[in-house]
């Protein structure tokens, strides 16, 4: 049997559109996630705006409202369109008495009536128990059957703080999904770091619906990565979703894109480090075997390995790194790029694609023209004008003229150089970032950017004591890393 996976939680810092939100419910539904808690209804007038959109949408998912015991709540919920409500009950008695200063009977007369309520109205209900993992399993059970007389279709055991153990759930879930005839579900978050393994044991203890959400996000540390459980579900103990793994990277992207929250280059399955490789020892492995050093393919989840250069790199990789680039070095040639890309790395440099290009010129005694030059760059910013920048390219010989504005001057200097490359095809900034910077108001700038087209990833750097100008010097040092390989 398929786990259903649900997908949603508010973010601290996130505030998405209307339109974003509909954007990122689109791609979980082209994902193939179950059922999308959309948001809470009552929050405000932005968050019921998205809500409609996405209830409105007609997507193959079912589309949830978060609610509290409140009639209110509910009704704001119908008033979006969705499909379902996700009521969550305090059931710990920290949470009942401190929190709504109430008693366990009160609490389970609230859940009732409300439980009552929006069944009578036709919403689907998952009545979930906040902070469960704190709380008397008998008084879970006795709030979980009031609900179910009353209608309730689903049930969730919450584990609000994340101090849930997998001891713990195999005792309690257990215990739930053999008292109840219905869906029993579970909810973690990640503040000890037991998200993802709590949530598999839960599958295994016989929960068929696990809340999850994409790239880790949620409350505080967040809560079960969608990717992690997906994937170590698949990998070790072969469970079974609906989802469609291949679609993980790019929906991860759009997620962390809109959203605004960066992920770590070392997050398992979609960080920027998770199919990445600079050991040389690494690198022979990876190249005679893939599964010496990767547990999984890449390509399974949307990736493409990437090696990178630095003091661990071997002639395995740079090898490779030369073939696919359609280089021809002898093994003197060889030894020598090595030796140049460890001393860039053991000046605790990164070394970029860019660097590479430069290594290969001088040590084969070559020189490709940059297909883009950089004829005249104009900035105007201050404190009552909008950053604003214009650029002349010159684009194959051809003179190319853009203009851009933003919210400062490197802003609006990158978003005239990305128009003015748009005449190659799309080339997507996927990074950007100053690496170090020397002291003194003459400071060197460095800046490092990742530029992506056509599925291949590049890096380039630039470095000037103007932070404008290293920015527009490594993105025209990477797209012409980008094109010349074409």
């Amino acid at each position: 049997m398929d786990t259903t996976l649900r997908d949603g939680e508010q973010t601290p810092g996130v505030s998405l559109t209307p339109d974003e939100k509909l954007w990122i419910a689109k791609k979980l539904d082209e994902l193939g996630v179950d059922i999308i808690e959309a948001g809470s209804a009552v929050t405000s007038e932005g968050e019921k705006e998205g809500i409609r959109k996405v209830a409105n949408e007609g997507l193959d998912a079912e589309i949830c409202s978060y609610t509290r015991i409140v009639k209110k709540d509910i009704d704001e919920a119908l008033n979006c369109g969705v499909d379902s409500v996700h009521l969550v009950v305090p059931v710990s008695d920290l949470h009942i008495e401190k929190k709504l200063e109430k008693n366990r009977s009160e609490i389970i007369e609230m859940t009732t009536d409300v439980v009552q309520y929006a069944k009578d109205h036709g919403l689907i209900v998952e009545l979930s128990g906040e902070d469960a993992s704190r709380a008397d399993i008998s008084y879970i059970e006795k709030v979980f059957k009031n609900g179910i007389d009353v209608g309730a279709d689903r049930l969730c055991y919450c584990d609000t703080v994340g101090v849930l153990t997998p001891e713990q759930v195999r005792n309690d879930l257990s215990q739930l999904v053999e008292t109840f005839d219905v869906t029993v579900g579970l909810h973690c978050h990640d503040d000890l770091g037991f998200a993802v393994a709590n949530t598999i044991e839960g599958i295994k203890s016989g929960c068929d619906e696990v809340h999850v959400t994409m790239n880790g996000l949620g409350e505080r540390a967040g809560n079960a990565a969608l990717e992690e459980v997906v994937m170590a579900g698949r990998k070790l103990y072969d469970m079974e979703f609906n989802v469609e793994p291949e679609l993980l990277y790019e929906t991860s992207r759009l997620v962390s894109r809109l959203s605004g929250v960066v992920l770590s280059d070392n997050k398992s399955i979609v960080g920027d480090n998770a199919f990445t490789h600079e050991s040389g020892i690494h690198a022979h492995g990876v190249l005679s075997d893939s599964s010496t050093y990767e547990p999984i393919s890449p390509s399974e989840v949307g990736r493409q390995r990437r090696f990178i250069l630095g003091k661990h790199t071997g002639k395995a990789s740079v090898k490779a790194m030369l073939e696919e680039m359609g280089v021809e070095a002898n093994q003197e040639q060889l030894a020598d790029i090595v030796k140049r890309i460890k001393d860039i790395g053991d000046r605790g440099k990164k070394v970029t694609t860019a660097d590479l290009k430069t290594i290969i010129e001088t040590v084969l005694n070559i020189y490709e023209e940059p297909r883009v030059k950089l004829e005249e760059l104009t900035v105007v910013s201050g404190n009552k004008v909008t950053p604003t920048a214009s650029i002349e390219l010159l684009i194959d010989g051809k003179e190319v003229i853009q203009s851009g504005t933003g919210t400062g001057p490197v802003d609006a200097s990158i978003e005239a150089v990305g128009k003015a490359f748009s005449e190659l095809g799309d080339i997507d900034l996927e990074d950007y970032r100053v690496e170090s910077i020397t002291g003194g108001t003459d400071a060197l700038v460095e800046v490092i950017v990742k530029l992506k087209k056509d599925g291949k990833i590049v890096s380039a750097r630039g470095a000037r004591t103007d932070i404008i100008m290293a920015s527009v010097e490594a993105m025209l040092e990477g797209v012409n890393r980008l094109i010349t390989e074409e």
